[in-house]
C-alpha cells in the first residue's frame, strides 16, 4: 500500500531519508510511473500493425523485443512526464494518488527513472530491433515531454490535438519494427489515431474539466461549452472513419477489415452524435453521458487494430 498522509491541497510529500518506504510499495510507485493502462493501449496499435506489415505471423522474438522497447521508451516518457507536471498533479483530484505527489518516489528519483528508461529504450530498439525504430521511438519520446508536456499543454485548447502526434508513433515503431522501411499503410493508420485522440480524449476532459480549470491547464473543455466541444468530436469523428476506410482501396486489407471498420465506424458516429444531441440539449453532469464515448473510443481502436491483424489470414 502507498503510504498518503494529510497534506494541504496542492502540496506534494517529500520523502525524508529516514522515512518508512515498503519495497513492494515503492515497486509498485515506480510501475505506476510508467503508467501501463496507457501503455497498454500503446501496444494494441503497435502489434496489429505488425501482423499487417508481415502479411502474416511477424518473426515473434522481434514482436515481443518490440513491445518491452516500446513499454520502456513510453514508460520514460510517462515518467518525464509526471516530473515536470507533479505540480498540477498536486491540485487535480484525479492525478492526486500519483507517486511524487503521495511523497512514494521523490522528484529527484523520478527524473533519474525517466531518463534512464528513455536510454535503455533506444538502445534496446537500436541494437535488438533497428535504429529506425530506436530513432521513432526516441522521436516519440522527446515530442511528448518537449512539444506536449513542457510547452503545448499549459499554453493552447490545441495541446491534446499536436501533443496526440506521440501516441500515434507506435504505429510507424511496429511497422518499421517489421520491415525496417516505411509505407503508406503505416501513415494511415497514424492518421486514424491522429484523427482518434481528440475525441477519444476530450469526453473525459469533459468530465474532469474543473480539474483542468483549478490548474489552468486549457483543455478545450475548460475555454468552450459543450457544444462546441461536441461539434469538434463530431468533425474529427468523420475525418478518422473516413481515413481508416482508406486502406482498402489502397490494396493494403480486405473485406474482413472492411467489415470491422464500417461497423465500429458508424458505431462510433452514432455516439459522437448523440453526445452532440445532448449538449445541445443543454446537459450536464450525468446527463450528458459524455464518458460513454471515451468508453467506446477504447473498444473502437482495440477492435479496429485487431481487424488489421486478422485481415492478412483472410484476405
Amino acid at each position: 500500500m502507498t503510504a498518503v498522509e494529510s497534506r494541504p491541497a496542492g502540496v506534494v510529500l517529500t520523502p525524508s531519508p529516514g522515512g518508512h518506504r515498503p519495497f513492494g510499495a515503492r515497486v509498485k510507485a515506480f510501475v505506476a510511473l510508467t503508467k501501463p493502462r496507457i501503455i497498454e493501449l500503446l501496444l494494441i496499435t503497435t502489434v496489429p500493425v505488425m501482423f499487417l506489415a508481415a502479411q502474416g505471423v511477424p518473426d515473434l522474438w522481434l514482436v515481443l523485443t518490440t513491445c518491452i522497447g516500446g513499454y520502456l521508451s513510453a514508460g520514460g516518457a510517462n515518467a518525464l512526464n509526471m516530473y515536470i507536471d507533479r505540480d498540477i498533479d498536486a491540485l487535480m483530484d484525479r492525478t492526486s494518488q500519483r507517486p511524487l505527489v503521495t511523497g512514494m518516489v521523490s522528484p529527484r528519483e523520478c527524473l533519474v527513472f525517466g531518463l534512464a528508461l528513455a536510454a535503455v529504450s533506444t538502445l534496446w530498439f537500436g541494437l535488438l530491433v533497428n535504429w529506425l525504430s530506436a530513432a521513432l521511438a526516441l522521436g516519440a519520446l522527446l515530442f511528448y515531454v518537449i512539444v506536449y508536456t513542457m510547452i503545448l499543454k499549459r499554453r493552447t485548447a490545441q495541446n491534446i490535438v499536436w501533443g496526440g502526434i506521440a501516441g500515434c508513433m507506435p504505429v510507424l515503431i511496429g511497422w518499421s519494427a517489421a520491415t525496417n522501411s516505411m509505407s503508406w499503410a503505416a501513415v494511415i493508420l497514424f492518421l486514424v489515431i491522429f484523427f482518434w485522440t481528440p475525441p477519444h480524449y476530450w469526453p473525459l476532459s469533459m468530465k474532469v474539466k474543473e480539474d483542468y480549470a483549478r490548474v489552468g491547464v486549457p483543455m478545450l473543455p475548460v475555454i468552450a461549452p459543450n457544444t462546441v466541444v461536441a461539434r469538434q468530436i463530431v468533425l474529427y469523428s468523420w475525418v478518422m472513419v473516413a481515413v481508416s476506410l482508406l486502406l482498402t482501396p489502397l490494396g493494403y486489407t480486405g473485406w474482413f477489415y472492411t467489415a470491422v471498420a464500417l461497423v465500429t465506424g458508424g458505431w462510433w458516429l452514432w455516439e459522437a452524435h448523440s453526445l452532440q444531441r445532448r449538449a445541445k440539449s443543454g446537459a450536464t453532469g450525468g446527463k450528458l453521458k459524455e464518458m460513454r464515448l471515451f468508453h467506446w473510443s477504447i473498444t473502437y481502436v482495440s477492435l479496429l487494430f485487431v481487424a488489421v491483424a486478422v485481415d492478412p489470414f483472410l484476405s
